[in-house]
């Protein structure tokens, strides 16, 4: 049983109770909300004529279903429309602040919320979104949830869970050069696959954790759920109060007295963990999929894993994935045709993702439909005035409003027929992208970058060579 990690003492600081049912009732000091798993939610309180509780800790925004390209209301799919009116009716009658669309701070949820200093350590935060996971990157804990907590936490601030185990995971060794949070994030799901973290939460820590950046510790937490744990944290440091001085809604006056309770709860130096896990990143390559979920994965140079690799079990799986995505084991992955590269997403759309691709296709030419979608519309502006935008478009692709885009199949961005897909998003589950036929393969943006420009995918050390000749 775990002992002094920062989930320990979250989890402590937010119980309220034990319930009958065995489970613990715990305070919810953050709820975070977006225009898809709500409206059930609302209709249940106001059947019941209940308010919310404490509207002021709920914050809302539409990213799912908005369209990246034309925004101009209403929207041209009416069912966008619906959700997004419906979400500010909603919001409206029951005194939740909502980051509407051209307010300046609309965006995808997991990105916007971080940048406006909603996030704070030692926070319990949910989200009617599985990759709330994200957040845990500040030292929160933090939850994906169902519309029927959505409702339970608007009724009540409160909801009821079981405590998780703890399994601490430890990123250590020197990376080669285009290895990324995401590269690494899908390098640990095939290690442990897709339900290994299965009861548990993942802390992360080690040396290279600890020279991330904040947005790379993001995208880490982020894919903690496709790895089946339910969350993932980052013990807060210097990285942290850094990033979080001077955001809109963190601490002013005062901020170096919040500094010490965020170092407090920070996993004891002597902590126990239920499972320990080391992984050494030295000889980790880029990484991306072959298969229809993102333990199916290969380093760049890799073939595709025959079938019979596997146990039973895991061979139909594989055969299963091979002939969806139209694949053969034993070949090579790398120079597979693809016809579309997304890159954004909740994974990997923040600034520091964009600059990344950036570099990759300066003065170079897409030679397939390219689409990159910043994260919210502040980090659009930013990109902007770093010219990153005529970056992309001068290469060729298209540069997008903020949304979730093509990560998912909830808005215009989607795949046709059997289109292949190099994505930056976290899923490459069927039909995932829009089309039920359509093939997603999972990368980073650095390797998506260049496989724009070949059209095929590509290892991205390749052009760092080029330029070092």
């Amino acid at each position: 049983m775990s002992k002094g990690t920062l989930y320990d003492k979250v989890w402590e600081n937010h119980v309220v109770g034990k319930l009958p049912t065995g489970q613990t009732q715990i305070f919810i000091g953050r709820h975070l909300m977006h225009e898809v798993t709500t409206p059930q939610a609302f209709e249940i309180l106001r059947e019941r004529g209940i308010n919310a509780k404490h509207p002021e800790l709920t914050f809302a925004v539409t990213d799912h279903v908005i369209p990246t390209d034309i925004r101009s209301r209403p929207f041209k799919d009416e069912q966008a429309e619906l959700m997004t009116k419906t979400l500010e009716d909603n919001v409206r009658e029951f005194g939740i602040t909502y980051f509407g669309i051209d307010s300046g701070k609309q965006g995808v949820c997991h990105i916007i919320y971080p940048e406006l200093g909603l996030i704070l350590p030692g926070q319990l935060v949910v989200c009617g979104d599985s990759h709330t996971c994200t957040y845990g990157a500040f030292g929160v804990l933090a939850f994906g949830i169902g519309t029927t907590q959505v409702s339970h936490v608007l009724a009540t601030q409160t909801m009821a869970m079981d405590k998780l185990k703890i399994r601490c995971v430890k990123f250590n060794g020197t990376l080669l050069e285009c290895v990324t949070a995401k590269d690494l994030a899908l390098y640990m799901i095939k290690k442990t696959g897709v339900e290994g973290g299965v009861g548990f939460a993942y802390e992360f820590s080690g040396e290279v954790v600890d020279n991330m950046s904040m947005e790379e510790r993001m995208t880490l937490c982020n894919l903690v759920v496709e790895g089946g744990a339910r969350s993932g944290y980052v013990n807060p440091d210097e990285t942290t109060f850094k990033y979080l001085k001077d955001k809109h809604y963190a601490p002013k006056e005062d901020f170096e007295k919040a500094k010490e309770y965020w170092k407090f709860i920070a996993s004891d130096k002597d902590a126990e963990y239920d499972d320990i896990l080391n992984i050494d990143v030295s000889k980790i390559k880029p990484m991306v999929t072959w298969g229809v979920n993102p333990g199916q994965a290969i380093a760049i140079d890799e073939k595709i894993p025959e079938p019979d690799d596997f146990n039973q079990k895991e061979k139909e799986e594989a055969e299963d994935a091979l002939e969806y995505m139209g694949l053969k084991g034993g070949i090579e992955l790398q120079g597979t045709p693809v016809d579309v590269v997304f890159i954004g997403s909740c994974t990997n759309g923040r600034l520091s993702d964009l600059e990344a691709a950036a570099k990759i296709l300066k003065g170079k030419k897409v030679s397939v439909k390219t689409l990159v979608v910043p994260g919210s519309e502040t980090l659009k502006r930013h990109a902007e005035q770093m010219g990153l935008d005529k970056i992309f478009i001068e290469a060729g692709a298209e540069w997008r409003y903020p949304g979730c885009s093509m990560c998912l199949g909830m808005n215009p961005d989607r795949l046709k027929g059997t289109q292949r897909s190099a994505s930056t998003s976290n899923r490459n589950f069927k039909g995932r992208q829009g089309s039920p036929t359509g093939r997603t393969h999972l990368m980073s943006p650095i390797t998506a970058a260049a496989t724009a420009i070949d059209g095929k995918i590509t290892d991205p050390r390749k052009y760092l060579e080029e330029e070092s000749l």
